[in-house]
């Protein structure tokens, strides 16, 4: 029981990373639709590149989502509005009006006979006004033409007219004056004006709830289907343009193939394949790392964190797509290699976010457009996304990184239609949000930051910062050791940049590698101003303790300030397994008939393991080694170089590193040039 508990110990990170693996890969097959895939690809306008397409059954010709909706609008636009006629209207009218004209019985300014006329009157202009009907105010601009039909509902009956018979208010007064006569009025005529005026009410309005009930009938009986297609029947001959009734035909059968394929028999099968390509990306990604990027591989923090980062982006790309995927390009995948690449290194960046596009390629509509578009930006994302700590850097990188969605998009759709009329503008729009979704990128590198204590050029930026507390005491305790500092940290930025390395980590490292000494600044011969050598006083070896012992307090130190670990990297590496030759030198001059063990002298290392730590291991030597020289000459610092480089590779420092000869070639050059122009020689000024 307890060697497997001690395999399991041992063997604990690979374990660990077969569980994010096993999970990564469930949760992202979870997401993914578990619908079959038909399989033959076509657009519109493109040619059919597969073998004669004959139907595999019976099936009908499905009306697109256009067709549909224009069917629906004319439905709409055509229809019959249903107006309905009030007969309780017509007689409440009538009872008011008889009740106020009795009343007029108790006036002595008319007599009956007057009465019983102006009576007979005012029913002649009621029973007029309602034959035809009185429209309310509020339903006259509900149709477009006064020529339109209608329908007009009474009771239970329902007659078709034509929308100008009905009676408006100003109708209606022409109807009173008329039959009231062309002479002024007379008192008479007044009286019956007046209460005509009270008393008539529209009887005709429109009735919206009915209206809508048949627009809605008509509605539910619209046929989705244009004409079938029998089984054997030829669709399409290879090399015909796929357009009009094919086109028609070909999504017809792949929504019917979809329909069909969709059995719970198959499910298992679908999720299998899905379950297949998924893990081949997964694995391809940690190959990648274990092949190219071991460090990251070792890390499981790191590694957590890219998987973490895919399966983010697959995450919110699935949602669009259920919720809706006309939204398909708002989500702003360049995120993902701009994380990466300033947290890690381009060629993972780009090497990640390949592999997502691809996962989610199989689960996007248009899929060949989708990937290209992607690995287009996510291209164009690792050559310009560079030095985020100067914002202008950022904007100006999103902005081509739109710029190219675009550009990429419009060629994709002259293709697709072969003219540029038929182009989508919302897709601009989409991929302009795109752009500015891609700012929250340095959101993300800020949380992520203190979540997985990783470290970008943003806080890089910010450590490089001579006023941090860590530096300024530096250059309190050990002034010589900061100005040391300073000069290799400009070397190295310099060499990094002749490259291709990451110049602000190089540059924050070397600040920082010599921390340590501020512990014992005397002991070390740049902070010796007095001129006094504490070193005389101890033997060889403990002197030799002391300043290897720089580089451990060093770590400390950092740890204590809560520096990233890729800083403490360079304090770590930056004396590799070399040994403090001067005091190995004078131990043996010392005892001379004993051999002295060049282990006691030796740093504990390790040797460095990229490009920077190794960078910043030959500025620092070179630096110091610099000082040493009499008479600097070009030919004297030319010398000291190679033969300090040259000594560092033959103990094989290097050789973790990834660094070729040609790139340390270059490095010498740049150190060589840097250091002449420190100590060229000036003019002698008179007295």
């Amino acid at each position: 029981m307890s060697e497997i508990v001690n395999k399991i110990y041992r063997n604990n990170t690979i374990i660990y990373k077969v569980f994010l693996f096993l999970i990564a890969t469930t949760a992202i097959v979870y997401l993914f639709p578990k619908g079959g895939q038909f399989k033959y690809d076509f657009n519109n306008g493109q040619l059919w590149k597969y073998d004669n397409l004959y139907a595999p059954f019976d099936f009908a010709i499905q009306k697109t989502a256009e067709e549909i909706s224009l069917e629906k609008k004319e439905i709409k636009n055509n229809a019959k509005l249903y107006f309905k006629y009030d007969t309780n209207i017509v007689e409440d009218v009538k009872v008011t009006f008889k009740n106020k004209i009795s009343q007029l019985n108790f006036s002595d300014s008319l007599t009956i006979d007057e009465i019983s006329e102006l009576k007979k009157t005012g029913n002649k202009i009621i029973q007029k006004v309602y034959n035809a009907g009185f429209l309310e105010s509020v339903s006259e601009g509900r149709v477009s033409s006064k020529d339109q039909i209608i329908a007009l509902k009474k009771e239970n009956e329902v007659q078709d007219v034509l929308f100008k018979n009905l009676l408006t208010s100003k109708n209606v007064l022409e109807i009173i004056n008329t039959n009231l006569g062309d002479e002024p009025f007379d008192y008479g005529q007044k009286l019956v004006l007046n209460l005509l005026a009270g008393v008539v009410e529209p009887n005709v309005s429109f009735n919206k709830d009915l209206t809508d009930k048949i627009i809605d009938n008509e509605l539910g009986h619209i046929s989705y289907t244009k004409g079938k297609v029998a089984s054997d029947e030829l669709i399409i001959l290879k090399g015909d343009i796929v357009a009009g009734r094919k086109l028609a035909i070909l999504n017809s059968l792949k929504s019917e193939f979809d329909a069909k394929v969709w059995t719970d028999s198959n499910y298992n099968w679908i999720v299998f394949g899905y379950t297949i390509l998924v893990s081949l990306a997964l694995l391809m990604l940690l190959l990648f790392l274990y092949k190219n990027r071991l460090e990251i591989f070792n890390n499981n923090t790191k590694v957590t964190f890219i998987f973490f980062n895919v399966f983010g982006m697959v995450f919110i790309q699935t949602l669009v797509i259920k919720y809706n995927s006309d939204y398909l390009y708002v989500v702003p995948l360049s995120i993902l290699p701009i994380v990466l690449k300033a947290f890690f290194d381009a060629r993972l960046g780009l090497f990640t976010h390949v592999l997502t596009v691809l996962l989610l390629g199989y689960i996007v509509p248009n899929s060949f457009e989708f990937i290209y578009l992607h690995i287009i930006a996510g291209i164009v994302t690792i050559l310009t996304v560079s030095e985020l700590h100067k914002r202008a850097n950022l904007f100006i990188s999103v902005a081509q990184i739109t710029l190219i969605y675009m550009i990429t998009y419009f060629a994709f759709s002259i293709i697709k239609e072969g003219n540029a009329s038929q182009i989508n503008w919302d897709y601009f729009i989409l991929f302009a949000l795109n752009g500015l979704l891609s700012f929250l990128s340095l959101i993300l590198i800020y949380i992520y930051e203190k979540v997985f204590g990783l470290v970008s050029d943003v806080t890089l930026l910010e450590l490089s910062n001579t006023n941090t507390k860590l530096l300024r005491e530096l250059n309190e305790k050990a002034p010589g050791t900061f100005q040391h500092s300073m000069q290799v940290a400009n070397l190295a930025e310099a060499a990094a940049n002749e490259i291709g390395a990451n110049s602000m980590l190089v540059r924050t490292g070397a600040l920082y590698h010599d921390i340590g000494k501020m512990l014992n600044p005397m002991y070390f011969i740049e902070n010796q101003a007095t001129g006094v050598n504490p070193h005389n006083d101890l033997s060889p070896i403990d002197s030799a303790k002391i300043i290897t012992d720089h580089v451990i307090k060093g770590v400390e130190l950092a740890k204590k300030y809560n520096l990233p670990d890729r800083i403490i990297d360079f304090i770590r590496t930056h004396h590799g397994t070399s040994s403090a030759y001067y005091f190995f030198k004078k131990e043996q001059e010392l005892n001379p008939d004993t051999i002295v063990d060049i282990k006691k002298f030796q740093y504990q290392g390790p040797i460095p393991f990229s490009k920077e730590t190794a960078i910043l291991m030959m500025c620092d030597a070179a630096e110091a080694a610099s000082k040493s020289l009499k008479n600097p000459t070009a030919l004297s610092i030319s010398g000291l170089i190679d033969k300090i480089i040259d000594k560092q590779m033959a103990d094989n420092q290097f050789l973790n590193s990834d660094i070729t000869f040609r790139e340390i070639k270059v490095i010498k050059k740049v150190i060589k040039k840097k250091l002449m122009n420190i100590y060229h020689l000036r003019l002698e000024y008179p007295e």
